[in-house]
């Protein structure tokens, strides 16, 4: 019995760790007057490993760039620009992950995980526009990016948001978009078309988090059989008026 309890719960743990590998999204909210990197699904709000933070961008409202750190604490990372940013991006490199015959998840590449049935490696990025009229950067950084073809925060809720998804630069056609990842983050509310476009609703005054995600085949690599990519797009609907 106890042997069958230790083999359930490293199961269970083992589909924990597949969860927070794959299905979890990124994005960023401002609390307690800092900018906070969210890790997590929908409502949830995960710790995580702060040096999985592969970097973090700044940028003033003409598109220059503002020097930014990334206060890496024990549960999550803090992003800390020199000023206050008009756009933020972030990116996170969440390894390379191994399912074993027994259906666990490994943090490391098949070829250390003897007998491994699947094997992923997963990256996570966000872009954050905070001021109205912000000049949006190269966004090469981020390989898989939703960008709007209007500025966000002039949009309005309850209007469609025109926006692009491109995967290294190149539009991606045939993606589900979700429109508010935080309230309803299985809920598609539109899809690419061939020139990866697409119109989303802005459903919130406060907070949108917009997101996409796409998994790419990788050939004659040891150690993993597939990338898999997620963004998200991350404005507020309405200015706020005291």
């Amino acid at each position: 019995m106890y042997r069958k309890l230790a083999a359930l719960s490293l199961s269970l743990l083992g589909l924990i760790f597949a969860s927070e590998a794959i299905a979890h999204g990124l994005w960023t909210e401002q609390r307690r007057g800092n900018i906070e990197v969210i890790y997590g699904h929908g409502a949830e709000d995960n710790a995580f490993k702060a040096n999985k933070i592969s970097g973090a961008w700044a940028y003033s409202v003409n598109g220059k760039m503002i020097p930014v750190t990334v206060e890496r604490l024990s549960d999550h990372a803090r992003l800390q620009p020199l000023s206050p940013p008009a756009v933020m991006a972030v990116a996170l490199d969440n390894g390379m992950w191994s399912q074993t015959a027994d259906k666990q998840w490994i943090n490391q590449g098949r070829s250390k995980v003897p007998g491994a049935i699947a094997s992923t490696q997963t990256f996570k990025y966000s872009l954050a526009i905070y001021h109205e009229g912000a000049k949006l950067p190269k966004l090469e950084r981020l390989k898989l990016v939703i960008v709007p073809q209007v500025d966000p925060l002039t949009v309005g809720p309850g209007n469609a948001l025109p926006v692009v998804v491109k995967l290294n630069g190149k539009p991606l056609a045939g993606i589900k978009l979700i429109g508010d990842y935080r309230s309803a983050p299985d809920v598609v509310s539109a899809e690419t078309d061939a020139q990866g476009r697409a119109q989303v609703m802005v459903r919130n005054a406060g907070l949108n988090v917009i997101t996409a995600q796409t998994v790419v085949p990788v050939a004659n690599n040891p150690d993993i059989t597939e990338q898999g990519f997620f963004t998200s797009l991350t404005f507020v609907g309405e200015a706020h008026h005291e």
